[in-house]
Protein backbone atom coordinates (compact mmCIF):
# COMPACT_ATOMS: atom_id res chain seq x y z
CA UNK A 1 0.00 0.00 0.00
CA UNK A 2 1.02 3.15 -0.84
CA UNK A 3 1.35 6.25 1.69
CA UNK A 4 -1.31 8.64 1.73
CA UNK A 5 -0.40 12.41 1.80
CA UNK A 6 -3.51 14.89 2.46
CA UNK A 7 -2.42 18.15 1.92
CA UNK A 8 -3.17 21.58 0.10
CA UNK A 9 -1.17 22.60 -2.28
CA UNK A 10 -2.10 26.16 -1.08
CA UNK A 11 0.18 25.30 2.43
CA UNK A 12 3.75 25.62 3.08
CA UNK A 13 3.27 22.94 5.53
CA UNK A 14 1.97 20.24 3.26
CA UNK A 15 4.28 21.07 0.47
CA UNK A 16 7.26 20.50 2.65
CA UNK A 17 6.18 16.89 2.90
CA UNK A 18 5.68 16.87 -0.32
CA UNK A 19 8.81 17.70 -1.51
CA UNK A 20 10.38 16.02 1.13
CA UNK A 21 8.62 12.63 -0.78
CA UNK A 22 9.94 14.07 -3.72
CA UNK A 23 13.83 14.01 -2.65
CA UNK A 24 13.39 10.59 -0.98
CA UNK A 25 11.70 9.60 -4.17
CA UNK A 26 9.27 8.06 -1.81
CA UNK A 27 6.18 6.33 -3.23
CA UNK A 28 3.02 8.12 -2.14
CA UNK A 29 -0.74 9.03 -3.57
CA UNK A 30 -1.40 12.48 -2.90
CA UNK A 31 -5.12 13.79 -1.86
CA UNK A 32 -5.71 17.01 -2.11
CA UNK A 33 -7.57 18.44 1.26
CA UNK A 34 -7.79 22.18 1.65
CA UNK A 35 -8.75 23.70 4.61
CA UNK A 36 -10.71 26.75 3.14
CA UNK A 37 -13.45 24.04 2.11
CA UNK A 38 -14.21 22.87 5.29
CA UNK A 39 -13.71 18.96 4.38
CA UNK A 40 -10.51 19.16 7.43
CA UNK A 41 -13.84 19.75 10.10
CA UNK A 42 -15.92 16.70 8.39
CA UNK A 43 -16.49 13.61 10.16
CA UNK A 44 -14.69 11.67 8.09
CA UNK A 45 -11.49 13.66 8.52
CA UNK A 46 -11.75 13.96 11.51
CA UNK A 47 -11.84 10.28 12.43
CA UNK A 48 -8.30 10.31 10.99
CA UNK A 49 -6.99 13.39 12.33
CA UNK A 50 -9.07 14.66 15.46
CA UNK A 51 -7.02 17.93 14.85
CA UNK A 52 -8.98 18.71 11.85
CA UNK A 53 -5.86 19.80 9.98
CA UNK A 54 -3.42 18.57 6.80
CA UNK A 55 -0.60 17.52 6.25
CA UNK A 56 -1.73 14.33 7.48
CA UNK A 57 -0.28 11.24 6.19
CA UNK A 58 -1.47 7.57 6.53
CA UNK A 59 1.79 5.53 6.15
CA UNK A 60 1.84 2.34 4.26
CA UNK A 61 1.56 0.25 7.21
CA UNK A 62 -1.86 1.96 7.90
CA UNK A 63 -0.15 3.91 10.79
CA UNK A 64 -1.27 7.97 11.28
CA UNK A 65 0.98 10.63 11.49
CA UNK A 66 0.21 14.63 11.86
CA UNK A 67 1.93 17.53 11.73
CA UNK A 68 4.66 18.78 9.03
CA UNK A 69 7.80 18.91 10.39
CA UNK A 70 6.99 15.19 12.55
CA UNK A 71 6.31 13.59 8.89
CA UNK A 72 9.48 15.16 7.37
CA UNK A 73 11.42 13.84 10.00
CA UNK A 74 10.14 10.49 9.61
CA UNK A 75 10.24 10.26 6.65
CA UNK A 76 13.90 11.44 6.46
CA UNK A 77 15.20 8.88 9.18
CA UNK A 78 18.82 8.05 8.55
CA UNK A 79 18.87 9.97 5.27
CA UNK A 80 21.29 12.85 4.41
CA UNK A 81 18.06 15.51 4.75
CA UNK A 82 18.93 14.79 8.68
CA UNK A 83 22.63 15.31 9.85
CA UNK A 84 24.91 12.43 10.96
CA UNK A 85 26.53 14.81 13.99
CA UNK A 86 24.87 15.14 16.98
CA UNK A 87 25.14 18.89 17.40
CA UNK A 88 23.92 19.77 13.80
CA UNK A 89 21.13 17.02 14.34
CA UNK A 90 20.31 19.30 17.27
CA UNK A 91 20.53 22.52 15.46
CA UNK A 92 17.97 21.22 12.36
CA UNK A 93 15.78 21.04 15.31
CA UNK A 94 16.05 24.02 16.97
CA UNK A 95 15.36 25.92 13.60
CA UNK A 96 12.28 22.83 13.00
CA UNK A 97 10.70 24.30 16.38
CA UNK A 98 11.16 27.97 15.61
CA UNK A 99 9.87 27.75 12.01
CA UNK A 100 6.69 26.35 13.67
CA UNK A 101 6.65 29.00 17.20
CA UNK A 102 8.40 32.48 15.44
CA UNK A 103 8.04 32.17 11.31
CA UNK A 104 4.71 30.40 10.47
CA UNK A 105 2.15 31.84 12.90
CA UNK A 106 3.39 35.97 11.44
CA UNK A 107 4.73 34.68 7.39
CA UNK A 108 1.77 31.79 6.74
CA UNK A 109 -0.50 33.31 8.52
CA UNK A 110 -0.14 37.04 7.06
CA UNK A 111 0.07 35.16 3.72
CA UNK A 112 -3.64 33.54 4.45
CA UNK A 113 -4.72 36.91 5.21
CA UNK A 114 -3.55 38.63 2.40
CA UNK A 115 -3.15 36.50 -0.79
CA UNK A 116 -6.20 33.88 0.73
CA UNK A 117 -8.44 35.70 2.15
CA UNK A 118 -8.04 39.08 0.82
CA UNK A 119 -8.28 40.80 3.61
CA UNK A 120 -7.47 45.15 3.72
CA UNK A 121 -4.89 46.36 5.59
CA UNK A 122 -6.83 47.59 8.35
CA UNK A 123 -8.68 44.04 8.96
CA UNK A 124 -5.00 42.63 9.60
CA UNK A 125 -3.39 42.39 12.96
CA UNK A 126 -0.27 44.33 12.44
CA UNK A 127 1.98 42.10 14.79
CA UNK A 128 1.86 39.80 12.21
CA UNK A 129 3.83 42.16 9.74
CA UNK A 130 6.12 43.06 12.71
CA UNK A 131 7.12 39.72 13.63
CA UNK A 132 7.35 38.11 10.17
CA UNK A 133 9.92 41.07 9.85
CA UNK A 134 11.76 40.08 12.57
CA UNK A 135 11.78 36.20 11.86
CA UNK A 136 12.94 36.85 8.18
CA UNK A 137 15.61 39.18 9.20
CA UNK A 138 16.66 36.20 11.37
CA UNK A 139 17.05 34.17 8.53
CA UNK A 140 19.11 36.76 7.04
CA UNK A 141 21.70 36.82 10.19
CA UNK A 142 22.20 33.08 10.03
CA UNK A 143 22.27 32.57 6.20
CA UNK A 144 25.05 35.61 5.54
CA UNK A 145 27.02 33.09 7.50
CA UNK A 146 25.88 29.80 6.28
CA UNK A 147 24.79 28.92 2.75
CA UNK A 148 22.24 26.68 4.70
CA UNK A 149 21.02 27.06 7.82
CA UNK A 150 22.93 24.21 8.81
CA UNK A 151 26.53 24.56 7.69
CA UNK A 152 27.22 23.14 4.29
CA UNK A 153 24.70 20.73 3.74
CA UNK A 154 20.76 20.63 3.00
CA UNK A 155 18.88 19.66 5.53
CA UNK A 156 15.21 19.16 6.66
CA UNK A 157 15.08 22.84 8.53
CA UNK A 158 16.30 24.52 5.03
CA UNK A 159 12.82 22.51 3.50
CA UNK A 160 10.57 23.55 6.10
CA UNK A 161 11.88 27.09 5.81
CA UNK A 162 12.14 27.80 2.74
CA UNK A 163 7.71 26.85 1.87
CA UNK A 164 6.45 30.15 3.68
CA UNK A 165 9.54 32.13 2.55
CA UNK A 166 9.44 31.81 -0.99
CA UNK A 167 6.16 32.89 -1.26
CA UNK A 168 6.47 35.62 1.69
CA UNK A 169 6.13 38.39 -0.61
CA UNK A 170 2.16 37.12 -0.82
CA UNK A 171 2.06 38.61 2.18
CA UNK A 172 3.40 42.31 1.47
CA UNK A 173 6.76 41.17 2.96
CA UNK A 174 9.71 42.52 0.83
CA UNK A 175 12.67 40.27 0.55
CA UNK A 176 14.70 42.56 -0.98
CA UNK A 177 16.20 44.16 2.02
CA UNK A 178 18.05 40.17 2.39
CA UNK A 179 20.04 39.37 -0.06
CA UNK A 180 21.61 36.30 1.58
CA UNK A 181 18.36 34.87 2.44
CA UNK A 182 16.92 35.14 -1.24
CA UNK A 183 20.52 33.36 -2.79
CA UNK A 184 19.43 30.86 0.08
CA UNK A 185 15.59 30.66 -1.68
CA UNK A 186 17.04 30.44 -5.16
CA UNK A 187 19.45 27.57 -3.62
CA UNK A 188 16.91 25.48 -2.13
CA UNK A 189 14.75 25.78 -4.84
CA UNK A 190 17.14 24.22 -7.02
CA UNK A 191 18.07 21.22 -4.48
CA UNK A 192 14.59 20.45 -4.85
CA UNK A 193 13.43 21.38 -8.22
CA UNK A 194 11.14 23.65 -7.47
CA UNK A 195 9.98 26.73 -9.42
CA UNK A 196 10.77 29.71 -8.76
CA UNK A 197 8.46 30.66 -5.31
CA UNK A 198 6.77 33.80 -7.61
CA UNK A 199 5.81 31.44 -9.81
CA UNK A 200 3.19 28.03 -9.53
CA UNK A 201 3.96 26.08 -6.59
Amino acid sequence: MAIKIYGSSDSGNCLKVRWVADRLRLAYDWIETSAFTGVTRSPEFLKLNPAGQVPLVVLDDGRLLAQSNAIITHFAENTDLVPRDAYDRAKMFEWLFWEQYSHEPYVAVRIARVHFQKKREDEIDPNLKTRGDAALARLEQQLAQTPYLVGNALTLADIALVAYTRRAHLGGFNLSSYPSLQAWVKRVEADLGLPKGNETP
